[in-house]
């Protein structure tokens, strides 16, 4: 069988010239062993963000050629990134992913379905420290796995449990040249600063450190596969057909519960929350009959009748805006697309609202703190609670509130405040709101 090629994230540094000539020697023997060549593939990222970069990529390319000239069956590879950062970006996140995804391509494009990357025993040390030092969880404290596959392309780490000084002594031994990347020495990167700062007063008061914390990162992907396992035992038992039931989660416990929702979310969302919001989402849970809470990606979760969904919510457009209505007594049909719906009037015998009540009217968006009352003899309530107490989804909460002035007239899901209502024998008119896409919004007049 033909040997599958095999690729290196080369950057052109002490570390990926060491792995990537280690590894053309190594192909190199096996061919001559085995007669069968062995081909390696040398990935090289332009990142466009340090004024070497054209010299980075040239030195690659060179070391490559000579390397070929010594009979190596090795091809040198470059993509460049064009980078844009915003305010607020991580630089080192943003080249981080850029990279990753570079050399993702160039693997599919050379049919490689390996890539060797030349982290060390002192980068996984690291990693640890930083993850520890951000709160992280068992997953993050994992730091890197020496071999992972993600998206058909194995992820291989090969000298994770090798100290720096024996990749020195190999570098030094074949003479390899390498480049120093200057932002190593920026402190404004979290990495640069732990690597000039701290690491060396550790590494003087603990010689055994990065063996320690290389250790440990082990020890938490132990702890990561374990946690992950218990998630999909306890999903198992826990899912149902469009969601999770909230009761058989929350009995869980706590920890369980979190480990749960935190693979749900990854699945259900394509995102890992934050600890901080599992923790409020699991402090909450158990107290709730009916509510919703907002994510990122455009969705919310929201739990209804005991079952926690995952909603996606699309953005509508001009909703912090309040608007003022037409005079409704002479309308049937109002559209609000600002809201998404219709609001229809229509004359009734009892439970509406006097014509002249209708005459100015603003919609608004719910803000907090208003107080519904829904029937007379009973106390003004918070609109979350008068929502639970009706049993209106939370689907159900999204149109725009009714005043006229600062009094509350009207809530879509609950109606018309009891305060507002008119006497019985006298004309009015009931007020309701619908979606666009159910079929009964769309009327004369909505535009």
């Amino acid at each position: 069988m033909t040997p599958r090629p095999l690729a290196v994230a080369c950057s052109g540094g002490r570390d990926s010239m060491a792995l990537l000539h280690a590894t053309w020697r190594a192909a190199q023997a096996l061919a001559d062993a085995t007669g069968q060549p062995h081909p390696i593939h040398a990935f090289h990222v332009h990142h466009g963000l340090s004024r070497h970069a054209d010299d980075w990529l040239s030195h690659c390319a060179e070391h490559c050629a000579q390397w070929q000239a010594q009979g190596a069956d090795l091809q040198f590879h470059a993509r460049h990134l064009d980078l844009v950062p915003k305010t607020g970006d991580s630089i080192e996140a943003l080249a981080r992913s850029g990279r990753y995804r570079a050399l993702a391509d160039m693997a599919r494009t050379t049919g490689c379905d390996t890539v060797l990357l030349a982290h060390h025993r002192e980068d996984q040390a690291e990693t640890f420290l930083l993850q520890a030092l951000r709160g992280a969880g068992a997953a993050g404290l994992a730091s890197m796995p020496a071999s992972i596959w993600r998206d058909g392309i194995c992820w291989r780490r090969p000298w994770l449990r090798h100290p720096r000084a024996a990749i020195d002594a190999y570098v030094g031994q074949h003479g390899l040249g390498h480049i120093e990347d200057d932002s190593n020495a920026d402190p404004r990167h979290a990495r640069n600063r732990l690597r000039l700062q701290l690491w060396p007063a550790l590494t003087q008061a603990f010689p055994q450190a990065p063996q320690v914390l290389g250790d440990a990162a082990r020890h938490a992907q132990d702890a990561a596969e374990c946690l992950q396992a218990l998630a999909e035992i306890d999903l198992g038992a826990v899912a149902v057909e469009d969601g999770l039931d909230a009761a058989a989660a929350v009995a869980l416990g706590g920890a369980r519960l979190r480990n749960l929702l935190h693979l749900w979310l990854q699945r259900t969302v394509g995102e890992s929350p934050r600890a901080s919001w599992l923790d409020r989402l699991s402090q909450e849970l158990p107290t709730c009959l009916d509510a919703r809470w907002p994510m990122a990606r455009g969705g919310e979760l929201r739990l209804w009748r005991g079952v926690l969904r995952w909603a996606s919510v699309a953005p509508v457009a001009g909703l912090a805006v309040p608007v003022a209505l037409p005079d409704l007594r002479a309308e049937r049909y109002v559209a609000l697309p600002a809201y998404g719906g219709v609001l229809h009037i229509e004359p009734v015998t009892q439970g509406g609202v006097a014509p002249d009540c209708l005459v100015a009217l603003t919609a608004r968006p719910r803000s907090g703190g208003e107080q519904f009352q829904r029937a007379a003899g009973t106390p003004p309530r918070s609109l979350k609670k008068q929502y639970q107490l009706a049993g209106v989804p939370a689907e159900a909460r999204g149109g725009p509130l009714l005043f006229c002035g600062d009094r509350l007239v009207f809530v879509p899901g609950l109606g018309l405040d009891a305060r507002v209502l008119a006497p019985a024998g006298e004309p009015q008119l009931a007020l309701h709101w619908r979606e666009r896409d159910t079929e009964d919004s769309a009327g004369p007049g909505t535009g």
